[in-house]
């Protein structure tokens, strides 16, 4: 069976997001939808309209769900995500900022790096206790408090933006919507995702370090001050790129890498892969449902929300969580 579980769980993507192609408020067939991948039809629904969709729910949701195990391996805390950590905050904020002025995408994503990554120092730095130690339940609570003042921040953009032109395009982004997904966007936005995913899947066997004190890293021959830094860079790379591509997405950095840590265990050679094949497959159908149930288009956080939160406080029951 665990010989057939792996592959299976690679393949998961792929077929989603084959799947998915067809679906929506016009029904395409498979063939169709494969001539048309093949270049041997065209096809404006599903090569200019569907396939970029598909492509960014692919990247977003497998590099959030790398990112939230990352998180969580970082820290040592299973509630350490890009949204209970401030990232997502931050790196909103960055964007808004950009959105506020009208600053082109790279611009928009440099400003959500930027803010996403002194997000996470800053949550850091104030969950650092007296000896230089950051707590696992003290850096979950600095990380809400982070998050609290940078969308504190997002709402005071918002209170003095133009209500006609720019506060409705930046409160339905907030919402997250993969809407305008183009090739010309994923051509901007990809390489920071993909980076940042490559980055945690080369480092994925040294993350099981993470925990470890800096004398016992040292005798493992491993820099642990550079592996944190490198982590926690490429998880806020993800991050922000996602933001700045399609606003906030909740629960797919916490939920995703849960249930394949309570599937798979704690090790992170697994964990990695795992997350990222799920957290897009995931995505991808959550994105199909959002444009396909209701004529007007359903903000993709508030599925992910609905979704999530009643699947998450079953598993909780069930499993009782799961120790690091």
């Amino acid at each position: 069976m665990n010989r057939l579980k792996y592959p299976l769980l690679f393949l998961l993507p792929i077929m989603a997001a084959l799947a998915c192609l067809g679906v929506g408020r016009m029904v395409i067939p498979f063939g169709e939808v494969a001539a048309a991948l093949m270049g041997k039809a065209e096809n404006a629904v599903v090569t200019g309209m569907r396939l970029p969709r598909v492509l960014l729910a692919l990247l977003v949701g497998g590099g959030l769900s790398a990112a939230g195990t990352a998180f969580q391996s970082l820290f040592a805390n299973p509630l350490a995500t890009p949204d209970t950590l401030g990232v997502a905050a931050g790196a909103s904020f960055g964007a808004v900022v950009g959105l506020f002025f009208g600053l082109p995408l790279l611009a928009v994503q440099l400003l959500a790096l930027a803010a996403g990554f002194s997000a996470v120092l800053l949550t850091i730095s104030v969950g650092r206790g007296r000896q230089g130690t950051v707590s696992r339940a003290t850096v979950v609570l600095s990380g809400l408090v982070v998050s609290s003042l940078f969308t504190a921040f997002i709402s005071f953009f918002k209170y003095i933006a133009d209500t006609e032109s720019k506060l409705p395009a930046i409160t339905y982004w907030l919402m997250g919507s993969l809407t305008s997904a183009s090739f010309g966007r994923l051509a901007l936005g990809a390489p920071f995702i993909l980076v940042g995913t490559g980055l945690l899947f080369m480092l994925r066997w040294r993350l099981n370090l993470l925990p470890l004190s800096e004398d016992e890293a040292r005798s493992a021959g491993v820099n642990l001050p550079l592996l944190r830094g490198l982590t926690a860079l490429s998880a806020t790379m993800i991050t922000a790129s996602a933001v700045s591509m399609c606003g906030q997405v909740g629960w797919v950095g916490l939920l995703i890498p849960h249930i394949c840590r309570m599937a798979l265990g704690g090790d992170n050679r697994k964990l990695i892969p795992a997350s990222v094949s799920l957290g897009a497959a995931f995505l991808v159908v959550i994105d199909t449902a959002a444009r396909s149930l209701t004529p007007s288009e359903i903000p993709i956080s508030v599925l992910t929300a609905i979704i999530g939160a009643p699947f998450f406080i079953a598993l909780l029951r069930k499993n009782g969580g799961w120790e690091l």
